[in-house]
């Protein structure tokens, strides 16, 4: 049957993976470049970089994976494109960038998500964004218009990462989705359109939006020139795209109402499907339109974001640990000491401004150590219970919010490379983790197969999905592990209130 395509455009590099149409296995997968991409940063909290890079770095990315994949790239059948969340993507008529992309890390716009969450109104903006207008691509165009007003003249459309790839790859067609209109808060879920609310107060025209197609379909294909150049028939279509945190829920088959995806990276994201329009009234967790969501099939995406996550287990790693001892050391270290890290409670949050705890910043604290019991393997245990119970704090907002969380899908990777961490998150919540080898190159280029029609289901699409490991609740031991929670909660409390 042939191969499908999925590019990844992340901010260190673009992944790119060929998938087995028929077999689902992953026949190749590179990335580029092997350094990570730079980010300019012109001003403290400012973060930009240059869509034709990204472009670029495809382009090497395919041509690794040409090398690797030993001439598969002509059979071709189908692109999925997965891309950093809440990017702005300014262009002329030509498509030509007009100005670096102010990526999702950047905190600029602040203060006009703010204002327009203030005149708006909360209510309002919650009952039809399902979030305020915060830091998103909404409120960085906002922020171009009037810093850049003489640019902002010149600008024929805007579009996310992922619009902008696909652009390129088709020689011009200027596209979005529901979906990406919705993380950068240009979607109204009550009215079904493009938020005139948002619109109307920052003074933007709606011209300016690009065509939305479905984000499972043929959205277009690839062109003649840019077929010589990848090495890939021309004419393949592109038949899926999505912002990351979605696409890793789609890798890991996570579509229906009450399944929840997770990772633990630098930061760490717990992602659930919702099957009603729903918002968390303190806007501590973001909602946005699955990729499988339509006007007809409520289906939307509650994202938990956590900053503090690997990166406190890496900060450990290099502070605490004995030099040279590696994370499967650590984990196998910090399994000798009792759950609850006998009273030592490590609050994560030293990564910045937590959107959890209403962007406040509170920092990384250690909290009741005693020094004639404490040691090292305390600290690197408590490190990763803390991680686990921001999760237990935002998991529980979604369930006020109607989700019931049983099931916890994740890619065998980072944190879940860690059987304590699993097994405090799987008792303190209560579900059950499932451990799976993907990555969002695979689940795009799963995706560019239900949209093309190759799979007629997503479950016919990752019937192949490897299941690494199940990790259930202890249930014996699980009266420690809430009262571990408890503690540390009550720890939290006095830092915030």
């Amino acid at each position: 049957m042939g191969y499908l395509l999925g590019y990844d455009i992340g901010t260190s590099s673009v992944k790119a993976s060929l998938v087995d149409a028929v077999s689902g296995e992953i026949v190749a997968t590179t990335f580029y470049p092997e350094n990570e991409a730079p980010i300019i940063a012109k001003q403290m909290g400012w973060a930009e970089q240059e869509p034709d890079m990204w472009w670029t770095n495809l382009i090497e990315a395919t041509k690794k994976l040409g090398t690797t994949g030993q001439g598969l790239l002509a059979n071709v059948k189908a692109i999925g494109i997965s891309y950093q969340m809440h990017g702005l993507v300014c262009v002329d008529r030509q498509g030509n960038p007009l100005r670096p992309s102010i990526i999702w890390c950047d905190g600029r716009a602040v203060p006009y998500g703010n204002a327009a969450f203030d005149v708006i109104g909360h209510e309002k903006c919650l009952s039809h964004l399902l979030n305020s207008p915060g830091n998103f691509t909404a409120a960085k165009l906002a922020w171009v218009k009037d810093n850049e007003p003489e640019l902002f003249e010149k600008i024929y459309k805007i579009m996310l990462p992922g619009d902008f790839i696909a652009m390129k790859l088709s020689g011009g067609a200027m596209q979005t989705t529901i979906s990406g209109l919705s993380e950068g808060m240009f979607w109204d879920f009550k009215e079904q359109q493009v938020s005139q609310d948002i619109m109307n107060y920052f003074g933007f025209d709606n011209s300016i939006i690009s065509e939305i197609v479905p984000t499972f379909a043929i959205q277009t294909k690839v062109c003649k020139e840019v077929a010589q150049v990848l090495g890939i028939p021309e004419g393949t279509p592109i038949s899926y795209r999505g912002g990351d945190q979605p696409n890793n829920a789609l890798s890991l088959n996570v579509m229906n109402p009450g399944e929840v995806a997770a990772t633990g990276g630098t930061s760490g994201v717990v992602y659930g499907v919702l099957g009603e329009v729903n918002y968390d009234k303190l806007s501590r967790v973001n909602t946005f339109a699955h990729g499988n969501y339509t006007p007809e099939l409520t289906r939307l995406g509650v994202l938990l974001c956590i900053n503090g996550t690997g990166i406190l287990n890496a900060w450990m790693r290099r502070n605490v640990a004995p030099e040279g001892m590696s994370y499967q050391d650590i984990n196998g270290l910090i399994a000798t000491v009792p759950i609850g890290s006998e009273g030592l409670s490590i609050i994560p949050f030293g990564n910045g401004a937590e959107r959890i705890l209403q962007n406040k910043e509170i920092g990384c604290s250690i909290e009741g150590i005693n020094f004639n019991i404490h040691k090292k393997a305390h600290l690197m245990r408590a490190a990763q219970e803390g991680i686990v119970f921001s999760f237990k704090q935002g998991i529980d907002i979604m369930e006020n919010m109607g989700m019931n969380i049983k099931d916890i899908h994740a890619g065998h990777a980072n944190m879940f490379l860690s059987p304590t961490f699993c097994k405090t998150l799987a008792s303190v919540t209560g579900a059950t983790i499932n451990l799976y080898e993907t990555d969002g190159a695979v689940g795009a280029a799963k995706g560019a197969g239900i949209g093309a029609g190759i799979y007629q289901s997503f479950d016919e699409a990752f019937a192949t999905l490897k299941h690494v490991s199940t990790i259930e609740p202890d249930i014996k031991d699980q009266k420690a592990y809430l009262d571990a929670y408890a503690l540390w909660k009550q720890r939290l409390d006095q830092h915030i209130n």
